[in-house]
């Protein structure tokens, strides 16, 4: 099985039949109160709840289950390798532990502590290191040169993103008459592959980003019509949107969404504090930023035709120690 070479709607359908029986098919959720503050109907598509914490873990089984079809040998003996942040990582391991694989994975050395043990709970191997995309890519072929791993980047690998595409297929069928479709921004595989699957069916749905102010790569590149990147990973509170917008996801960001908004580090806490205490579902600061960007100011002014809005709560891997729950407070 060849590896795929471009996203299309065809590749996202072939990933869905693919993904039954492995991913779950998250619900949408609703909530009155955020309704009223953000001025219009809101439809939450908790991968919060998706396995291993949040839709990483759609785009991971992909393409390792494809990895492991095309490798014509037994899985125990293949080996792979990823650089993440934490919950692509996190998605990976358990896809490993799943088809049986060994899986590696870089992680920055200021990752969140449960995002760590979450992929150590599954049985990969971690190494850590500095929070730069070079020394994460230095660290990764480290990692490749002594044990011989194939690596699956999170960001830029076809399989990846025609993974995650498949939310938006499931959110065309779970909310019909939508407007527009608001998610988190980091490596942009998420946006590229729910783009892609949604504005192949539905050219009319607005499909927005959403990132930290702080970590405003995305919004840079579609503003200047280039990729922008950050030599050193921004800190955002968000810590799952701190990585550079990848090549591969640029190419179709560019063609396919309308806008990317940004948010503060306070707007991000006040999204995270609203869901935990009007939606009752535990969402991590990154899951929230889609939450944050529909209810700011800017998205209100430009979005303002839009009245069915589904916004993605992208994962939920989050400290819960007193003092990490300090920081939102």
């Amino acid at each position: 099985m060849d590896s795929i070479n471009e996203v299309t709607l065809e590749t996202v359908k072939k990933a869905t039949s693919t993904l039954s029986g492995h991913v779950i098919r998250t619900p949408i959720q609703t909530c009155d109160t955020l309704d009223l503050l953000s001025g219009r109907r809101l439809f939450f598509k908790c991968e919060n709840f998706q396995k291993s914490g949040s839709f990483k873990f759609r785009g991971a089984c992909h393409a390792l289950s494809r990895l492991v079809s095309a490798n014509g040998t037994t899985p125990h003996r293949l080996q792979v390798v990823a650089g993440s942040t934490g919950n692509f990582a996190c998605g990976l391991a358990m896809a490993a532990e799943l088809f049986g694989v060994t899986a590696h994975v870089v992680m920055p050395n200021n990752s969140p502590e449960c995002k760590r043990q979450t992929a150590l709970s599954y049985g990969a191997d971690l190494t850590l290191c500095e929070p730069t995309a070079q020394d994460i890519a230095q660290t990764v072929k480290q990692v490749q040169d002594v044990t011989g791993a194939v690596f699956i980047s999170g960001g830029n690998n076809p399989d990846v993103i025609s993974g995650h595409g498949t939310m938006g297929l499931e959110l065309l069928r779970q909310v019909p008459n939508l407007d527009a479709v608001v998610m988190p921004v980091g490596t942009g595989g998420m946006l590229s592959g729910v783009s892609v699957a949604i504005k192949s069916i539905c050219p009319e749905i607005r499909i927005y980003g959403a990132e930290p102010e702080v970590a405003n790569d995305a919004a840079m590149s579609l503003s200047k019509g280039e990729r922008c990147t950050f030599a050193r990973f921004p800190q955002s509170i968000a810590d799952g949107l701190n990585g550079n917008i990848g090549p591969v996801p640029w190419t179709y960001i560019q063609s396919y969404v309308d806008n990317i908004f940004t948010v503060s580090e306070d707007e991000i806490k006040n999204a995270t504090r609203l869901v935990w205490e009007k939606m009752k579902l535990v969402v991590e600061p990154s899951g929230a930023v889609g939450v944050a960007a529909v209810l700011s100011d800017s998205f209100k002014a430009q979005a303002g035709g839009c009245r069915n809005v589904a916004v993605i709560l992208s994962g939920g891997n989050v400290d819960l120690q007193v003092d990490k729950l300090s920081e939102f407070l």
